[in-house]
């Protein structure tokens, strides 16, 4: 694949990923009301280095709740969340730094590319010039969506718009990657390309905290399982 210099960009491998350092991502009895509402159940959930968790639960109990919490971008009403036993907060550096997460949509510029996204993330997270043109390139290779990256989001499918919202997540450095049902609109062998990401991550490292409806990519990834429970 010739990258946007016209040299050739390699695909991404595990070992081209940076070992991640080590975090504890921890809910304790996290729960969360709004007003007389119960969106989450008092639930502990327990992530350490290079631990997936998969979130299970039918539709309305609170996995995506959970994944709000534990990304620090929504504080718990009962119990805590903490990273490596401090407050979880989206304000906070060591959040910022160690979490990415997709949990709904990100946001995107109706005028630019999708390769244009990804260098924009590149560049703010620490990569530069050549780094963020070559890194949005290999990501984009590696979901298999190199040929639509002189687009713009809004011409995707929605199966091409998830793997694209994937690579935005994915293109940052982080050691705890949270999201909320990855598997979603993609088909079977998307599916199966996505799974094989995410266990290279998880071998060079990586923590995964993920909601999931799938069976195959539930057992294929999942050091433990937690059943959230509805009232």
């Amino acid at each position: 694949m010739l990258g946007r210099r016209g040299t050739t960009v390699p695909a991404v491998h595990a070992s081209a990923v940076p070992v991640p350092a080590g975090h504890v991502l921890r809910a304790t009895g996290a729960g969360k009301k709004i007003d007389e509402a119960v969106l989450l159940l008092p639930t502990d959930v327990n992530v350490g280095p290079g631990e997936c968790v998969v979130l299970r639960g039918p539709n309305g109990s609170g996995k995506t709740t959970m994944l709000r919490i534990l990304a620090g971008t929504l504080p718990p009403s009962e119990g805590e969340a903490t990273l490596d036993g401090s407050p979880v907060d989206e304000r906070h550096d060591l959040t910022r730094t160690a979490i990415a997460a997709l949990v709904g949509a990100p946001a995107t510029y109706r005028d630019l590319t999708l390769v244009d996204h990804l260098v924009l993330i590149g560049s703010t997270w620490g990569h530069a010039g050549e780094s963020a043109d070559d890194r949005a390139e290999e990501m984009l290779e590696l979901l298999e969506i190199d040929h639509l990256e002189e687009r713009f989001p809004h011409e995707l499918s929605s199966g091409q718009q998830q793997l694209f919202h994937l690579a935005m997540v994915l293109v940052r450095p982080s050691s705890i990657l949270i999201l909320d049902e990855p598997e979603q609109r993609l088909d079977p062998d998307k599916r199966d390309l996505l799974t094989q990401i995410l266990l290279d991550r998880k071998a060079v490292g990586s923590s995964l905290l993920i909601a999931c409806h799938d069976p195959a990519m539930t057992e294929a990834l999942a050091d433990t399982v937690v059943d959230i429970q509805l009232e």
